[in-house]
């Protein structure tokens, strides 16, 4: 098996700049081909394929900047690629939002179990390729975070889920803000299996809600139970923080 070697960011280290452009790009064309004939097959409204790319090219331009300081490779590498299928996959469902087409539940659906179904093998690549890296770490956990938020969105808009719902996707980003107020919440948490756990419960807790053919009933027991873990995991987060900082 071939090691990768650390080396320096991208302004030092021109081949990893390109390899992180020619996989964007790599993912980018099919990702436009596939917006354009979902919104001929579905009937989608002519503003989804705008909306796919906008959330793509985002979360491309966040890759770019965060890519240099924090993976200290000479290419993305195998398991960054997978991660932006996912993300790839992700915007196609961002672009839903605000469509109704009768065909876009099970649309979505069937999207985010497919990406649910790839978490996880681009920390098994990290690590099979001697690639891991804090930018894959924290490429994987916030398309995780952007997934949760949209599967949330659209369950409350598939009348699924009333808006509580939505905390499922804001509470990220919620813990974010609050961190930028509370100095004790800008520590780091390291990652723990109860954290990607319910993470993944999370998800397909929402698939389960936007799927068709879930009742309201079912959709609204299987989000509170897994909107009541993410509370409790972000809970012993605050309180592994706290101790943290009695014990330094």
């Amino acid at each position: 098996m071939t090691r990768s070697t650390p080396v320096a960011g991208c302004s030092e280290n021109p081949r990893l700049l390109r390899s992180a452009v020619t996989s964007l790009i790599a993912v980018a064309v099919p990702l436009l081909l596939v917006a354009l004939f979902g919104t001929s097959r579905l009937q989608l409204g002519t503003g989804y394929t705008f909306k796919v790319f906008a959330v793509f090219c985002a979360g491309a331009l966040l890759v770019l900047r965060g890519l240099p300081s924090h993976h200290p490779f000479r290419s993305i590498g195998p398991a960054n690629e997978v991660t932006l299928s996912r993300g790839a996959l992700v915007a196609l469902l961002a672009g839903l939002i605000g469509e109704s087409a009768p065909g876009v539940p099970a649309v979505a659906t069937a999207v985010a179990l497919t990406v649910t179904v790839m978490d996880g093998i681009d920390g098994w690549l990290a690590r099979r390729t001697s690639m891991a890296s804090s930018f894959g770490a924290r490429f994987d956990m916030e398309t995780d975070a952007v997934l949760i938020a949209v599967l949330a969105v659209l369950a409350w808009q598939f009348r699924k889920v009333g808006a509580w719902v939505l905390l499922s996707g804001a509470m990220r980003y919620l813990f974010v803000l609050a961190a930028a107020a509370v100095p004790l919440l800008r520590r780091p948490v390291p990652a723990s299996k109860r954290g990607k756990s319910i993470a993944v419960v999370q998800m397909l807790a929402l698939i389960i809600a936007i799927a068709p053919a879930s009742s309201t009933r079912v959709a609204n027991a299987v989000a509170a139970v897994a909107l009541g873990l993410l509370i409790a995991s972000f809970l012993l987060d605050v309180v592994w923080l706290r101790q943290r900082a009695h014990r330094d």
